[in-house]
């Protein structure tokens, strides 16, 4: 028998599992005070999954306000939507848009590695088709602990399987992303995807409900009780090393209903019948009904019999709470439900009225007859705790930075420089990433341009313009634990590099701020460090916050996770075929550093990886220098004066020379700049890029870095010798630094 509304008044005393449910006294307290009464069992599932830390934001929305000072317009033209929407929309010339999100999947992922990252795909996909676009691409940036530790062998396999399954099944390429290795991701890798859809201006849709007697449609997979307080009340929970300490059931994705959601919602919305729409992810019909409601100008009556279940013994909490994916909500005319459910059922796609807009502003839902929530929606969706929780700058950041990597021993012979390069190319961070990325369509649908491991992926939007768009996601981890608000600067700045360098200009990010427990003063402190970081970094370069995800919690044992603020930046290129690629390509190219090497060692690759070392202050970013570099970078492209050009980050120069010769086989002889032979290679100081050249095109190059006050270093050629030759240095062949790089991942894989 369901709790009703009335048994709740009259019943006042009932205990209640709250505290199971993940909700504090205070906040119980605060949702009998709401509804003037105790909830019903229904009432209290839905407010605790609404207010979790992961639906609500109730720990970061006062630092995320501050996005507000960016403002909303793009070096383009102002955004279409922002902030608050169920994904960012930027307006990208001739009448199109496009619209971006990144969203992490973290924990689901550790529970059930496969499933979890799967759906993780799967509910970005469903928040951009949900604006009205079609999605067009994929990334992912994933974080695990050490290459070589046993839970990175069970959990890294499936992500990256996961990933791969439900991506290529939707048939979306995926192209770009990162795969970094630390041990502080012990036991909480990160599953950050993002998604890319494509529309018309006229075409964009919002999640609202509006129209007295519209009907409320849910269409979709059938639900079942898979997912039930999945991504919702596991984005609140930490992990002991060992083991999860909850393991509620991760949500079961079905790609293939998923292709089929897409082309029949597409086909909804170009038959004009939607008034309003929403996908169901993080708390299912509960956030679906609640913000639907909240959002529209009149209130909600759902009948939870008519919901088609997988499962007939869910009970009505179950039900309100359950994760299953493939599901979306729509808000339709009386006039036009018989063709909405016509275009559903042409492809085959489950669709069934559960409720209506009414008159006022509550959210009723009744089972067997029976109200078992009585609320008002604005309460359960935007109403919810926010906590101002206490900071502290951590004590231990004092003595990390006063332990500088300028004063480790350095390689300076020969041969210890040679050995330093090949221990670095060697080291997971820096090695090929083609084990995962092979598992991966990068190519399908015709329109992927550039694709990993390309400095930035790159989607035709157009193809009767070439218009089309660029895509890179980047952060240090190590930048931002020394220094957050620097960290979360040079993160953007990289990414803002990497878009820059395929010829595309950046326009906009989205974010995914992965934090360890906000009830730690010195996460929030990180946390609101690297926000402060990112809203003078995106004010400086012209670049507003779209949207994006907050992931706290991310801990095990105890330990936080290195805070991780995961950038995703959007660039817009006029035409595909002015793209530039990020290895060499032509023997005799003239090879050439831009932008100026600083003694820049703390933080870096080669502090890790050679010293096993983390500590000093990471480098300051040079916004306009950045700006420079990418308006020249732009016009570079546009007049086909490069070969390639590559974005210099973590191993420094040596890094890029490697990388710029094993895309295609070459080599290059090369003389290092004057100086200590061990910062020219290994430093990171930002704003450099790595470019080759014809000599038809030198001066007209030279000439553009000088309008653009850029330091412009002559490296050398590009060879076919077969070595990487740095002049009075070393000679290391190609292929044992090939051997090296291609080694770490399968290796450790097939153990």
């Amino acid at each position: 028998m369901a709790d009703t509304v009335s048994n709740a008044q009259n019943n006042p005393d009932d205990s209640q599992p709250w505290s199971e449910l993940g909700l504090k006294v205070d906040e119980y307290a605060r949702i009998k005070e709401i509804l003037g009464r105790r909830p019903t069992s229904c009432e209290l599932a839905m407010y605790s999954v609404m207010w979790s830390e992961h639906c609500s934001y109730k720990s970061s929305k006062v630092h995320l306000a501050k996005f507000a000072a960016v403002g909303k317009d793009t070096p383009r033209g102002p955004l279409l939507a922002g902030i608050g929407e169920q994904a960012g929309v930027v307006d990208v010339g001739g009448g199109w848009a496009v619209t971006f999100k990144i969203e992490s999947h973290n924990h689901p992922s550790y529970v059930e590695p496969y499933q979890g990252a799967a759906t993780g795909v799967g509910g970005i996909v469903r928040d951009i088709l949900a604006m009205g676009a079609r999605p067009i691409g994929v990334m992912d940036a994933l974080r695990f602990g050490a290459l070589d530790a046993p839970d990175t062998a069970r959990v890294m396999p499936g992500i990256v399987a996961g990933v791969g399954g439900y991506g290529n099944c939707l048939g979306l390429p995926n192209i770009g992303g990162e795969v970094v290795f630390d041990p502080s991701y012990y036991g909480n890798p990160l599953v950050n995807a993002l998604c890319v859809g494509v529309l018309r201006h006229e075409d964009m849709h919002l999640a609202f409900a509006s129209g007295t007697g519209n009907k409320v449609i849910l269409y979709g997979a059938a639900t079942g009780g898979d997912g039930i307080g999945g991504a919702s009340i596991l984005a609140s929970e930490t992990f002991e090393a060992d083991g999860p300490a909850k393991r509620p059931a991760v949500q079961v994705g079905d790609p293939f209903m998923e292709k089929l959601l897409i082309e029949c919602t597409l086909e909804l919305f170009a038959a004009g019948i939607i008034v309003g729409i929403q996908d169901l992810g993080a708390a299912g019909i509960s956030c679906a009904t609640s913000e639907l409601a909240s959002a529209g100008d009149g209130g909600m009556h759902v009948d939870l019999d008519l919901v088609p279940l997988r499962d007939s013994t869910l009970s009505p909490e179950e039900i309100l709470m359950s994760e299953s994916q493939e599901r979306m909500c729509a808000v339709v005319e009386p006039a036009n439900v018989g063709k909405f459910l016509e275009i559903c059922a042409k492809w085959d796609v489950l669709a069934t009225v559960i409720g209506e807009v009414i008159e006022g502003d509550r959210l009723l839902i009744d089972w067997h007859g029976e109200r078992v929530v009585d609320v008002e929606p604005g309460t359960v969706a935007h109403e919810g705790p926010v906590y101002n929780r206490p900071m502290e700058r951590p004590w231990w950041i004092d003595d990390l930075n006063a332990r500088s990597a300028n004063v480790l021993p350095r390689a300076s012979e020969p041969d210890d420089l040679a050995a330093t390069l090949l221990k670095l190319v060697g080291a997971p961070n820096q090695a090929d990433k083609s084990w995962v990325t092979d598992q991966y369509d990068r190519y399908v649908r015709g329109n992927s341009i550039l694709a990993q491991p390309e400095d930035s992926g790159m989607l035709r939007i157009d193809e009767e313009t070439g218009l089309g768009i660029a895509l890179a996601t980047d952060c240090n981890a190590r930048f931002a634990l020394l220094n957050p608000y620097l960290g979360a600067q040079l993160a953007m700045c990289e990414a803002y590099r990497n878009v820059a360098a395929t010829g595309a200009e950046p326009v906009a990010i989205t974010d995914c701020l992965n934090f360890g427990s906000p009830e730690d003063p010195e996460v929030m402190w990180q946390f609101s460090e690297a926000i402060g970081g990112l809203v003078d970094a995106c004010k400086a370069l012209g670049t507003p916050v779209t949207g994006g995800n907050v992931s706290f919690y991310n801990q095990t044992g105890g330990a936080n996770i290195m805070p991780t603020p995961v950038i995703g930046m959007l660039g817009i290129i006029e035409d595909v075929a002015d793209r530039m690629r990020s290895g060499f390509t032509t023997p005799g190219d003239n090879v050439f550093l831009i932008g100026e090497t600083h003694e820049d060692l703390s933080g870096t690759a080669w502090a890790e990886t050679i010293h096993g070392h983390i500590g000093g202050v990471p480098p300051t970013p040079d916004f306009d220098h950045e700006q420079r570099l990418g308006r020249m970078l732009v016009a570079a492209s546009r007049a086909h004066l490069l070969s390639s050009a590559h974005d210099l980050a973590d191993g420094g120069l040596a890094q890029a020379l490697v990388e710029s010769c094993l895309r295609n086989d070459l080599s290059v002889s090369a003389t290092l700049p004057s100086g200590d032979p061990c910062v020219q290679l290994f430093s990171e100081t930002p704003g450099r890029v790595l470019v080759s050249l014809p000599n038809a095109t030198l001066d007209a190059f030279a000439e553009l870095c000088a309008q653009h006050h850029l330091p412009l270093t002559r490296l050398g050629e590009v060879t076919r010798t077969g070595f990487l030759e740095l002049q009075g240095h070393f000679a290391l062949p190609m292929d044992e630094i090939r051997q090296r790089w291609a080694a770490p991942i399968p290796a450790a894989m097939h153990a």
